[in-house]
């Protein structure tokens, strides 16, 4: 018997948002087709719709992050919700308070949407299970597992660009181990059926199951860039590190920094990504970073327009819900 996807309701539209695993692509391109439809929301005089008026959205990040906490609050404002900032590190959950306590008290309160940040993967799955059925569940970022919304917001940027993804040949580069960004790009990007999607770099820092997921493995820059229509940079999480899996910094930048040298193995019209923040200097030089084949500004612009769609999708979900009963 096929196992039911928590994310989906009956009907198979979105509930929650936690992953892209799992998805179809008819859904992938839906979010797509949505964000696209809000895009020109910052453009009006009043930067708003009234999907979501008389909703509540608590944006619950137990780890920092104020570009997609920023976003996440705009993209609400923008749809007319009500908007909650919970400062973790002085919550209830530091004293003591277990996680349930506090999601079950948020709910008392009548909120409508939790979007979650963690450093443990598998918390915004476990919130999931564990919500009022009215209730709908943003990841926002889990450990190494996800962060979907992140991945959304760079398959919407590549197609802005790039319009299909079919004949796309598509480069991550750096510390894959250790990324939920990675993760959910390869998903989204084979999902969405892209011809070549391949990952770079030194082998302490490639998951022994990537090969698995689908995609090229290589651990020479130049040779892994030759020919791509996209390249993806990420930064090196330090932080989620154990142990010594890098000479230095220095040497990471010489073998595995994007420069303009190095650039000029991709396409000519290649597009340079990147989902924040920056090391410039460590992962990417700032010619390149600041260039005009970045499109690293526009990744952060239309995040807004992809997590509206994301959270009306989600909240429509709910209100046909309500309808039938």
């Amino acid at each position: 018997m096929k196992r039911h996807n928590i994310q989906l309701d009956k009907n198979g539209r979105l509930r929650h948002f936690l992953t892209i695993e799992g998805l179809s692509r008819k859904l992938l391109v839906e979010i797509l087709d949505t964000a696209e439809s809000f895009s020109g929301v910052a453009e009006q005089t009043i930067k708003k719709v009234p999907l979501l008026r008389g909703k509540t959205i608590v944006n619950l990040f137990f780890e920092s992050s104020t570009r997609t906490r920023t976003t996440f609050e705009l993209a609400a404002k923008r749809l007319s919700a009500d908007v909650l900032n919970i400062n973790v590190a002085a919550s209830a959950t530091s004293k003591g308070e277990s996680l349930l306590d506090t999601l079950h008290n948020l709910q008392a309160m009548h909120c409508d949407m939790f979007v979650v940040r963690h450093d443990r993967s598998g918390t915004a799955h476990f919130i999931a299970r564990h919500v009022a059925p009215h209730i709908s569940v943003i990841n926002a970022g889990d450990g190494r597992h996800a962060h979907p919304t992140q991945a959304m917001l760079d398959m919407f940027t590549i197609r802005r660009h790039k319009k299909e993804f079919a004949p796309l040949s598509v480069a991550i580069v750096g510390d894959i181990l250790h990324s939920r960004v990675a993760r959910s790009q390869i998903h989204a990007l084979t999902t969405l059926g892209v011809h070549e999607v391949r990952v770079i770099g030194p082998e302490t820092l490639i998951p022994a199951e990537a090969e698995a997921l689908g995609v090229h493995v290589y651990h020479d820059l130049r040779e892994g860039l030759r020919d791509v229509d996209v390249i993806i940079m990420l930064r090196l999480q330090h932080e989620r590190m154990r142990g010594a899996l890098l000479p230095s910094e220095h040497e990471y930048f010489r073998r595995y920094g994007l420069t303009g040298e190095t650039l000029a193995y991709a396409k000519p019209d290649a597009i340079v990504m990147h989902p924040g923040p920056i090391n410039r200097g460590v992962e990417i030089d700032s010619a390149v970073a600041d260039g005009p084949r970045s499109v690293i500004l526009e990744q952060v612009t239309h995040g807004i327009a992809v997590r509206m769609a994301v959270m009306s999708m989600a909240m429509s979900s709910h209100a046909s819900l309500e309808g039938t009963t």
